[in-house]
């Protein structure tokens, strides 16, 4: 449970937000009003969203992998399907955490950074499909431009990058079945939060990686502008 807490509280933490902050803005009154490391991007720039990516990426990472390396968990092992659903408790937290922070009135991102700082912290089960769903995000973004889209295909393909992996690493279902349920269930929490970019994308009113500033909206998040990661 204490674990479960830390990782909650550390990804409740809205470096969008305190990033904006240092640089005299509200994050939530620019762009699509979204805090998140996309949103940041496209209000001071690319080295603000790499910056902003990594510390969420963190929040994900951090708590996921100590509890492994303390719980000696660190390669995930095979012999009870218990040690492995308590460690992706642990994972789901920070994501939980980062989608819906009290610190900023139960909202947040979307979950793709804090997500796949989990998924590398659950070594190796779910590092590798965790890498081969970011792959799918680079290779979608640098296809359409289109981040929201790239998350949801990367998200959705989870479960079966999961499933791929389990059986390429000669591992068990009976212990490793947690493993691919909670991907799906990430999976489609992440689809279901960026609902609205797939509407836009749809309509052709979804913004592309790449906007200037001039073709970008500074209104809020009522407006048609998109709501990232």
């Amino acid at each position: 449970m204490v674990w479960c807490v830390a990782g909650f509280a550390a990804g409740s933490i809205p470096f969008a937000l305190l990033i904006g902050r240092t640089h005299g803005i509200d994050i939530r009154e620019h762009g699509s009003g979204n805090v998140g490391a996309t949103n940041l991007g496209r209000v001071l720039g690319g080295r603000y969203f790499a910056l902003c990516f990594t510390l969420d990426l963190s929040k994900g990472l951090a708590p996921t992998l100590s509890y492994g390396l303390v719980g000696g968990l660190v390669p995930l092992p095979a012999e009870r399907w218990i040690e492995t659903a308590s460690w992706l408790l642990v994972m789901v937290c920070p994501v939980l955490g980062h989608m819906f922070s009290p610190l900023v009135g139960f909202k947040g991102g979307k979950g793709v950074a804090t997500g796949l700082g989990g998924l590398l912290g659950v070594f190796p089960l779910l590092t590798l499909p965790g890498l081969a769903a970011a792959a799918l995000w680079g290779l979608g973004v640098k296809t359409t431009r289109y981040v929201g889209l790239s998350s949801s295909l990367a998200a959705a393909s989870l479960p079966a990058w999961a499933a791929v992996f389990v059986w390429l690493l000669d591992r068990s279902w009976a212990t490793d079945w947690p493993a691919v349920a909670v991907c799906a269930v990430l999976g489609a929490l992440v689809c279901v939060k960026h609902r609205g970019n797939l509407g836009r994308t749809l309509a052709g009113t979804e913004p592309r990686v790449g906007e200037t500033k001039a073709s970008r909206s500074d209104a809020p998040s009522g407006n048609a502008a998109a709501k990232d990661v």
